[in-house]
């Protein structure tokens, strides 16, 4: 029996050692890692996430106890919840609407917010409660608040994190609104995916504290965290960090479905030209082009439908208007023919965008930031501030 408890406590903690060796967990959060294991907040039914094929494989504790116990201590993300909670069933759903993150995400994201004993914590998106849980082990439930939208997700998360002995403040709520029952915070944490920064997050925070938020533009799923400083006059601004991918806040996603009448008839009256740019040119999944041309071309939707190694279609669309554009690519011929229609040239913005970009030498997405006003306007930034434009 002593055996098997050494080796149960050494295969708990290999996730947390791993993590420290790469650098990701900072060391004053290592023992919160290793009394908060994130199996204590998974439900009996996971989706195991592979990042690179976009496929989710289902888990059930009581089928596979061993499997189950793998997937929660591996670095993958773990879908929890489909559409919603619409869905039902070991397969997977339409959309990933609530999840477990990958560990070394959560360590990574903990490390940037940069809390210190005392601190009030606020937290957009509960979850599974286990990040809400990493920080009351480390300050104390009373200085943690989490807000989560979903009722039956909160109320699994508060049920978790009561057997796990942690008590922070789950509220029933639109994340959007913060929660100024508990204001003023020193830091924000965000964890979903946003397009906007809610004024409410930098009005409930102290000058000087930081909102920590995955962020991005509608034109991909890409997020960049980003860190902003709260300042005197109640506006923020700081740096992206790095490329991430998030499940979007509710309400700012994205409604593909708007776009249906956006094209009556391809290519119809749109006007057609070609194109030295090449599918690569446009980035993909994390590459920086792809973040930097949602910042340079607002207002702007984009997604690639692949036929084969060689050709595909690229999609743009305004958000606001019925412009369109499309770029194809097809096999063994160069460059694309583009159709464009609508007030906006869309294609000829992300060409100008690309030339922009890459007439700077090309900037890695860290040379950008985000600056956003108390009344909520963003303005994005390459190395400085000062050097800014609206999105």
């Amino acid at each position: 029996m002593t055996l098997n408890s050494e080796k149960d406590d050494r295969a708990g903690d290999e996730p947390v050692r791993s993590l420290l060796e790469t650098g990701v967990l900072a060391p004053e959060w290592a023992e919160a890692f290793r009394g908060t294991p994130r199996s204590l907040f998974l439900p009996e039914l996971v989706w195991a996430h592979d990042m690179a094929t976009g496929r989710s494989v289902s888990v059930r504790r009581g089928d596979d106890p061993a499997e189950w116990e793998r997937v929660a201590r591996a670095n993958v993300p773990l879908v929890t919840q489909w559409d919603d909670g619409r869905h039902s069933g070991a397969e997977p759903g339409t959309v990933p609407t609530s999840s477990a993150s990958m560990p070394s995400v959560v360590a990574a994201m903990l490390r940037d917010l940069d809390v210190a004993e005392g601190m009030r914590v606020l937290e957009v998106g509960t979850g599974t409660g286990w990040n809400a849980g990493l920080l009351a082990r480390r300050l104390g439930g009373g200085d943690v608040v989490s807000v989560e939208i979903d009722v039956a997700v909160a109320d699994r998360a508060r049920e978790a994190l009561a057997c796990a002995g942690l008590d922070p403040a789950v509220v029933r709520g639109d994340g959007g609104d913060g929660w100024p029952g508990g204001a003023p915070y020193d830091r924000v944490i965000v964890t979903a995916g946003v397009r906007a920064v809610s004024p409410r997050w930098l009005e409930q925070t102290r000058p000087g504290g930081i909102v920590l938020a995955p962020w991005g533009t509608h034109y991909s799923d890409q997020d960049a965290l980003v860190r902003l400083v709260v300042g005197e006059d109640g506006s923020a601004c700081g740096p992206f960090l790095r490329l991430v991918e998030f499940m979007k806040l509710r309400d700012q996603r994205l409604d593909w479905n708007r776009f249906r009448e956006h094209v009556p008839e391809f290519p119809g009256d749109a006007e057609v030209s070609r194109t030295a740019m090449t599918l690569a040119d446009l980035g993909d999944r994390y590459a920086a082009a792809r973040f930097v041309l949602g910042l340079r071309v607002p207002g702007c939707a984009h997604v690639v439908n692949r036929a084969d190694a060689g050709a595909a279609k690229a999609w743009f669309f305004d958000l606001t208007s019925r412009s369109w554009a499309a770029a194809v690519w097809s096999d063994g011929e160069q460059g694309a023919v583009v159709h464009q229609s609508g007030p906006r040239r869309l294609w000829d913005e992300v060409e100008a965008a690309h030339r922009w970009w890459t007439g700077r030498g090309a900037p890695d997405h860290t040379r950008f930031g985000l600056t956003v006003t108390a009344g909520g306007e963003q303005r994005a930034w390459l190395d400085e501030p000062a050097d800014s434009w609206a999105l």
